[in-house]
């Protein structure tokens, strides 16, 4: 097993007033050489987003980019017609493919969004845009894991990548285990709340770890915890 530790206090922020951004991997202003990707995953940011506020439209191409509201509403208008909102629950994928321009921004005045923002390389480039969003009642990630992306599964959203997102919710002491889709991948785990071991390594709130050369990952909850698994291929196109 071989694994790489992004403590939470680590990551690269930016508080632009309207959005407060932290980054486990570099982007935008933030940049460190040791920490570009992880696999074939990009950017990881965690992001609060003012009430009223967002992002302009602005054009991506050839990534797989996912948004998983924590809190909040944040509407997303898209070059496809696309208008939505996603909601704490629903997972979005935003197949940039060929090239799209959207925007995102809080759906609510009044409140601030959070959510967590995730780009992964593709695995065939140049594909027709797509959207998808799908809604995943929390009840069914209670003590256990949901799957929420895969490239091979009905009930989650599509990717254009061998990657498989689930996502968990384990009260203190609960154990539990993943099992790999494919023993060539690497698992990056997110601590969206609480503390959690995986593996023998103790995590805390927005700690990240990566860990790879294994088959599978044990769990243990250290406090009420919810983390975020995604598994992704470790060598790229």
């Amino acid at each position: 097993m071989k694994t790489i530790l992004h403590k939470a206090n680590t990551r690269g922020h930016a508080n632009h007033g309207w959005l407060n951004s932290y980054h486990t991997f570099s982007f935008a202003g933030y940049y460190e050489p040791t920490r570009i990707h992880f696999g074939a995953l990009r950017v990881l940011n965690d992001d609060t987003v003012a009430g009223g506020m967002g992002f302009g439209k602005h054009p991506h191409d050839n990534m797989e980019i996912v948004s998983i509201p924590l809190s909040g509403d944040l509407e997303h208008q898209d070059s496809t017609g696309r208008h939505e909102i996603i909601k704490e629950g629903d997972v979005q994928i935003m197949n940039a493919g060929s090239g799209i321009s959207h925007s995102e921004k809080n759906a609510s005045h009044h409140q601030e969004v959070k959510f967590l923002q995730i780009w992964v390389l593709p695995k065939e480039k140049n594909i027709t845009p797509r959207y998808e969003q799908k809604s995943f009642p929390l009840a069914e990630r209670k003590n256990k894991l949901q799957l929420v992306v895969a490239p091979d599964d009905a009930h989650a959203v599509w990717i254009n990548q061998n990657a498989w997102f689930t996502l968990g919710s384990f009260e203190k002491d609960i154990t539990s285990n993943y099992q790999l889709h494919n023993a060539s991948s690497g698992v990056y785990a997110f601590v969206i709340k609480g503390n959690i071991t995986l593996n023998g390594v103790a995590l805390e709130e927005r700690d990240g770890l990566g860990i790879k050369d294994i088959t599978e990952i044990d769990i243990k909850a250290d406090s009420d915890t919810e983390v975020l698994l995604m598994e992704i291929p470790m060598q790229l196109n």
